[in-house]
């Protein structure tokens, strides 16, 4: 919720629907126990402060291949490293499974931008009008891709 009502294109408009979210980790959890989705949790304490998830492809065409979603970090957790140590591990696991493809995409001018490119992604390309921001007007989004 932090990180949506901050303004973090994860896939939600403000104002935030409380259910709309319920639903969406319960998605998450049916896919992890599926083992589709894997999710990467960091915590200050007991407290929650930042996620990332690892799709993986289920196409035997592209089992070498994963899509980085939601990296989020609670506002106050932000410019200390949670995002860097969050990517490394999610990485090392998916170097452990056997990929060798990581792909993600972010909006267009989002400081995650600069973050991707100095931990080794690359930008493939940016495509115009992609999704709603957090408060609904049409923005572009940029492909990354690292190769593990």
């Amino acid at each position: 919720m932090d990180c949506i009502e901050s303004g973090a294109s994860v896939g939600f408009l403000t104002p935030v629907d409380g259910q709309e979210v319920t639903s969406y980790w319960s998605s998450v959890e049916t896919e992890l126990a599926s083992g589709l989705r894997k999710l990467f949790v960091a915590y200050d304490d007991e407290r929650i402060v930042g996620a990332v998830q690892l799709s993986l492809c289920a196409k035997p065409n592209g089992s070498h291949r994963g899509e980085v979603e939601k990296l989020m970090v609670h506002t106050s957790a932000r410019g200390k490293g949670v995002s860097k140590k969050l990517m490394a591990f999610m990485e090392g696991v998916a170097a452990e499974i056997g990929l060798s493809l990581l792909v993600l995409d972010t909006r267009l001018g989002d400081v995650a931008s600069i973050l991707y490119r100095s931990i080794g992604y690359n930008e493939a390309g940016q495509i115009p009008q992609f999704a709603r921001s957090s408060t609904g007007e049409l923005e572009a989004t940029v492909y990354f891709f690292k190769l593990l």
